[in-house]
């Protein structure tokens, strides 16, 4: 992509009433719009971003057999009815049609949805186990949009449910999942930050688990245990007595962290009021089995913002940025241009700064955006044998030659 055919624009001051690091970061590097509190539009580079972290989600859930759908956000009121949650769930948006003047919900969640639409499908244990998951927009009524895109009230979600004939089958599917989500955090790159935690269970299982990411923008309290690489959300951690419940350790650290996924054993909690039902080998009925797995991508995109930045901007990790290299042309049009064709063929992505400004405001906008490298050609450069080649993640910077440039950054 040529610099020059983007239609934003990098901001030097951040909104004065953002903030949250991601957001100052990604609205003034041209990444995201904030339209009005908790609900921002994706620019063509923030939108990049996000289609990488929502590939990775989707690789790592077909690997678990899952296939993915796409459900409605308008939703019917006597759905929500059939388990109590049109008035119990706070932070539903319902708003009646101006014609017809039926109830509607916007999706929040997709329980009610994703249960009566498996009815039409499982009938028999031999329709078992059976998972589905989608990515889509949710709706919530938050009291208080903070954080960036952290919380906001329009956001994005991988759901998967998983369908099963008994609790056996369905730890053993729940414990491939929380494989697969730890896969997702360490091709996202933050793996190192995010811990597999206990949580409240809820009213079928003694614990649900969340995987949460440790960071300063976060409005959780985790006790993490280094020996064993888990954590215990605040909300349990005297139920536990203060200690792992793993190997018992009482050496716990406690971290401000973000909840980025989370896991559930929901059982038959909406299997039943919906009479999602199936015949066993001996043809008598019972209650379908569930689990449910989430993600938050804005969460992920934001998040790896606040981890990953310094006083100049962005630093993404490789495998969700944007670009891979960060061309920038000064004065050389056609060694800039050739290295752009090259690199290209070879399946590098690459954003090429062919502005006509500054040298400054190049690498300035460069620091900001964050694409992991910076190759500069310059007449400097060129006279010195290649070109220049900087991380940005490090302060060096190298001159090499052009013909060995696409064999190191293919590594």
């Amino acid at each position: 992509m040529r610099q020059s055919q983007l239609f934003t624009k990098t901001r030097k001051e951040a909104p004065k009433d953002e903030v949250s690091v991601n957001a100052q970061l990604l609205i003034r590097a041209g990444f995201v719009d904030k339209l009005m509190a908790g609900t921002y539009s994706f620019l063509p580079l923030g939108l990049r971003v996000f289609k990488k972290i929502e590939n990775i989600i989707r690789q790592e859930m077909e690997a678990l057999g899952a296939s993915e759908i796409l459900m409605p956000t308008l939703q019917p009121k006597e759905n929500w009815e059939v388990t109590g949650r049109w008035t119990q769930l706070d932070n539903l948006f319902r708003f009646a049609s101006y014609y017809s003047k039926i109830d509607y919900a916007l999706g929040a969640t997709h329980e009610e949805i994703v249960v009566p639409l498996m009815k039409k499908f499982v009938f028999s244990y031999k329709d078992l186990p059976t998972a589905t998951f989608q990515i889509q927009n949710k709706f919530r009524d938050e009291k208080r949009a903070k954080s960036g895109i952290l919380r906001g009230r329009e956001f994005f979600m991988k759901d998967l449910y998983s369908f099963h004939t008994n609790e056996k089958e369905l730890d053993e599917y729940y414990e491939k999942a929380a494989k697969a989500y730890e896969k997702v955090f360490q091709r996202t790159g933050v793996g190192e930050q995010t811990y597999f935690t206990y949580a409240s269970g809820g009213t079928f299982s003694k614990y649900s688990h969340e995987f949460q990411t440790v960071s300063e923008a976060g409005e959780d309290l985790i006790h993490i245990c280094d020996k064993c690489r888990v954590a215990i959300n605040e909300e349990i951690i005297t139920d536990l007595e203060n200690k792992c419940p793993q190997c018992g350790s009482t050496k716990l650290r406690k971290e401000k962290a973000v909840e980025t996924g989370n896991i559930f054993k929901l059982m038959t909690k909406y299997s039943k009021p919906f009479e999602l039902k199936f015949k066993d080998q001996e043809g008598s009925e019972k209650e379908v089995i569930m689990g449910c797995y989430g993600i938050g991508l804005n969460r992920l995109m934001g998040v790896a913002v606040e981890l990953f930045h310094d006083e100049r901007g962005i630093i993404w990790p490789a495998s969700i940025a944007p670009f891979l290299v960060h061309l920038i042309n000064l004065g050389q049009d056609e060694q800039a241009e050739k290295l752009y064709a090259d690199l290209t063929a070879a399946g590098i992505e690459v954003l090429l700064d062919d502005r006509e400004v500054s040298a400054g405001e190049k690498f300035a906008d460069s620091d900001l955006i964050g694409i992991p490298y910076r190759v500069v050609v310059s007449k400097k450069s060129l006279e010195a044998g290649g070109v220049e080649l900087k991380k940005r993640s490090e302060q060096a910077n190298e001159i090499i030659a052009i013909k060995d440039l696409i064999s190191l950054l293919k590594k």
